[in-house]
């Protein structure tokens, strides 16, 4: 396998819970954090292999959360990994904790792309989820961190919300528009169990307009010079995120942190979701080792989320075998659900929409 390249660290804490969010998170608690990040600390000690890593991202929770003297100890434990000259080093924020301060910061310890969870500018929209954004705050906060030098910068959209309708989620693309930022991530609600949401017994939206809307986001993003490049995601050229993009590639990553994810050395594992047992060293809470079909039923799951799909030259390098003898390809662009071209195969635009039920087919 090729040398890890990729490292994600979770970090749990928020001021305050989201509606809809079934992350591994946890109410800020300053003693709780103290003992967090000394675990944090242990675990990559423990388990970091000396690798030179190109793609890093701090994610939560919500990594601003922590205070002034808990980041200093987060950039410290992140300097016990050899980070490569051309590190693309992500951070994510909430709306409300961006500052020069916090901005000089990150800066200061080599982050160079924030992503901010804004989600909506529509106040029953914000209600709903249990969160707070302004247009102007955003914009002067961003216009702020681009001032700085801080240009990689992305925002996450979602949609597909109670109550929404066509019209509100234009309003809210031309306002994240405004932004002028290079990249967006889009998110249709998943009304997942252990959250606030599933609890009062929400209902997804109606599928037809679920669907209208995705198509809405595409057109009007692609239209504004925004390529789609995977599934949720859209970018300007060259802003595509090269960390998530590592987990698209099926390539080997670090998951560190209490409920973080991670893929090394042919074994997927899933930490503990509990601060207790992270923090008293019990890391991993379950392991799959992978066999050859494994593997490339990953790379295909994986793979076809990417607009451009599968390259199966790639493909038969990294397997010794070819794609289409393995996998029933050839029947589904027959019947219009893949489509193969350049030496490509990837998912007919007009069916991402239905990509689960395209990959059930196929894998």
């Amino acid at each position: 396998m090729d040398e890890i390249k990729a490292v994600y660290i979770h970090i749990p804490f928020c001021k305050k819970i989201c509606s809809y969010c079934d992350f591994c998170k946890f109410y800020y608690d300053k003693k709780w954090v103290h003992d967090y990040l000394i675990a944090l600390q242990k675990e990559i000690k423990d388990r970091y292999m000396d690798e030179t890593i190109s793609k890093i991202y701090i994610g939560g929770g919500t990594p601003s959360a922590l205070d002034d003297e808990e980041l200093d100890f987060l950039f410290s434990i992140v300097k016990l990994i050899h980070l490569d000259d051309n590190i693309e080093f992500t951070f994510e924020c909430n709306l409300s904790d961006v500052s020069e301060k916090l901005v000089d910061k990150l800066l200061a310890n080599r982050v160079n792309r924030i992503s901010i969870g804004i989600e909506s500018f529509d106040e029953e929209n914000l209600k709903f989820l249990e969160r707070e954004a302004n247009f102007d705050d955003a914009l002067q906060k961003i216009n702020m961190c681009k001032a700085k030098g801080l240009t990689n910068i992305n925002v996450d959209l979602m949609y597909a919300l109670q109550n929404e309708n066509l019209r509100m989620l234009k309003k809210d693309l031309k306002l994240f528009l405004k932004l002028d930022v290079p990249h967006i991530s889009t998110y249709s609600l998943m009304i997942e169990p252990n959250t606030k949401i599933y609890g009062k017994k929400v209902e997804a939206i109606d599928e037809d307009l679920d669907a209208k809307m995705y198509e809405t986001i595409r057109k009007t993003l692609k239209s504004e010079g925004y390529e789609q490049y995977e599934v949720s995601n859209f970018a300007k050229p060259g802003y595509e995120s090269k960390h998530n993009l590592t987990y698209w590639d099926n390539e080997e990553y670090y998951g560190f942190g209490v409920g973080a994810s991670g893929y090394a050395f042919q074994v997927r594992y899933t930490n503990t979701r509990s601060l207790t047992k992270y923090i008293g060293g019990n890391y991993v809470m379950e392991k799959e080792m992978l066999g050859e079909k494994e593997m490339m039923d990953y790379e295909i799951i994986l793979g076809l989320r990417k607009t451009k799909g599968i390259n199966l030259k790639h493909f038969y390098d990294k397997f010794n075998v070819n794609l289409q003898n393995q996998y029933p390809v050839d029947e589904l662009v027959k019947t219009g659900d893949l489509i193969h071209k350049d030496g490509n195969i990837f998912i007919n635009p007009d069916k991402l929409y239905i990509m689960n039920e395209i990959l059930i087919k196929l894998v």
